[in-house]
């Protein structure tokens, strides 16, 4: 039922003229969802605290609830035509009281972890696109068929809701940027392991791929007490996210992945100076793929030692910056940072091994992140010890990836096995930190068990092949001259 509802909220979406991309569905989408969550998740409240003895107090005033505006209901529970708004009435009352309404709570910076100010978060943010009251209502009544209610159901709607993540990666560029492969970010949250009681961070959230992993790994780890659920639901998982759009994406999908009220704030986290980061900031685990192959303004850069407009190298000092000693992270970057010889490269990957145990590498193939041929890498590494050796694994799969052969889980269960050990296999080996040059600090895989089966060929030979070339040309350019 919920994919059928999905696709079909999609189709209505695409008619309206003001929805024009895999973008717009997801974010039209997303606050309606948002909505309906809301009041799902205030009726179970209200339940709750009947069967306790306790009164609840709404977040949310009556004439602005679910069940007053939106979904109204007849006695024989069916939607109420005579008190449902429609057309010009339901798009006046939503993009004129509602959405203001909402705003508005997002009052007290102080409270930025509660799930009230992150309704004023998203609201402020957002804004209803859809231009038709008419499709306003369809789109109203086909989430209103949804229910958030039992675990079954949640984990259903965050499975379809990650889907649509993934087609708007899909989609472009920009819809790229808030999709990492889960598979991917499954492996790593496994290789990395995060443990109850840890600080997860991820300073690039996007659609928090990863935080939801890290979630439903540690959840899953052992029958939890009421005290360590509520560490978990409340002093486990941060993040920080620049754009607006991937900023309710990724609360969004948090919720849907049972975490209520998301530790995310709305801010460019490489405008913080991370000379300013306390030792009370650090964080335990940092799990991030960060945007790649953007250029940062120079106040931005003044925020960090080394200054490049790269923005990932930018995070990735950050994220050594905000790991305490002994912390843990797993972090994609583009695989030219092995090797680049610019200064901010080389003094970055000297910094790296110096400051950190950078054990182990996967790189990946081209296409492992659909919309892009960029090549990336995963660094694994841990705080507070200097590299002595650096394990790599080379993913080679024997096809192309792409839309209709992505990266699954089965591709990355061999290197999940011997990174336990770190053994060497034909695309596995361990280089020594002896090995590296300490002047350019160059970190490019190459694999000793692949033998070059490249032809060799002499000095002489290639001299007359060059000598051959150039009579061909000669004999070309005058047969174009004979032309003319």
């Amino acid at each position: 039922m919920f994919e059928v509802t999905f696709n079909n909220l999609d189709d209505t979406l695409r008619k309206d003229a003001g929805c024009s991309s895999e973008l717009d569905y997801i974010e039209q989408t997303s606050w309606v969802l948002f909505l309906k969550y809301l009041d799902d998740y205030e009726k179970d409240k209200e339940t709750t605290a009947k069967l306790s003895g306790e009164t609840y107090s709404p977040i949310i005033s009556e004439e602005y609830r679910w069940t007053t505006w939106a979904a109204p209901k007849t006695a024989e529970g069916k939607l109420d035509f005579n008190a449902a708004l429609t057309g010009d009435d339901l798009k006046e009352f939503v993009d004129n009281q509602l959405f203001p309404y909402l705003t508005k709570f997002r009052t007290d910076p102080e409270s930025a972890n509660t799930l009230e100010y992150k309704i004023g978060e998203i609201f402020r943010e957002i804004k209803n696109k859809l231009q038709s009251g008419y499709s306003l209502r369809e789109v109203i009544n086909k989430v209103d068929e949804l229910r958030f209610r039992s675990n079954e159901e949640k984990h259903e709607m965050s499975s379809l809701y990650e889907d649509k993540i993934k087609n708007m990666g899909n989609a472009g560029r920009n819809g790229g940027e808030y999709y990492t492969p889960r598979p991917l970010i499954k492996t790593i949250v496994e290789v990395v392991k995060p443990q109850l009681g840890n600080k997860v961070y991820d300073g690039a959230v996007g659609s928090a791929g990863f935080l939801c992993e890290a979630y439903d790994y540690m959840r899953g780890s052992k029958d939890l007490t009421v005290q360590e659920y509520e560490t978990l639901q409340q002093r486990t998982f941060y993040g920080k996210e620049k754009k607006s759009l991937a900023y309710i994406i990724g609360i969004m999908n948090m919720i849907l992945h049972g975490i209520e009220a998301p530790n995310i704030l709305h801010t460019n986290t490489l405008g913080e100076n991370i000379s300013d980061i306390q030792e009370k900031d650090r964080v335990d685990v940092v799990l991030a793929n960060p945007p790649f192959g953007g250029s940062e303004r120079a106040e931005i850069q003044e925020n960090f030692p080394v200054r490049t407009s790269e923005t990932a190298y930018l995070f990735l000092q950050h994220f050594i910056k905000i790991l305490r000693k002994g912390g843990s992270c797993g972090v994609v970057i583009k695989n030219t940072f092995l090797s680049n010889g610019d200064n901010a490269s080389v003094a970055l990957r000297k910094q790296l091994l110096e400051e950190c145990n950078l054990h182990s590498i996967l790189e990946l193939p081209q296409g492992a992140f659909t919309g892009t041929g960029v090549k990336t890498v995963v660094l694994f590494f841990d705080k507070g010890n200097a590299t002595q050796n650096i394990w790599y694994y080379q993913l080679n799969l024997g096809r192309s990836l792409g839309k209709t052969s992505s990266l699954n889980e089965k591709d990355l269960e061999d290197f999940k096995t011997l990174q336990k050990t770190k053994a060497d296999s034909d695309n596995s080996w361990t280089v020594s930190i002896d090995d590296i040059d300490k002047e350019t600090w160059d970190l490019s895989p190459t694999n000793p068990n692949v033998e070059d089966t490249s032809e060799k060929r002499t000095p002489s030979e290639i001299l007359a092949e060059i000598e051959v070339l150039d009579s061909e040309a000669s004999k070309a350019m005058e047969a174009i001259k004979e032309l003319l």
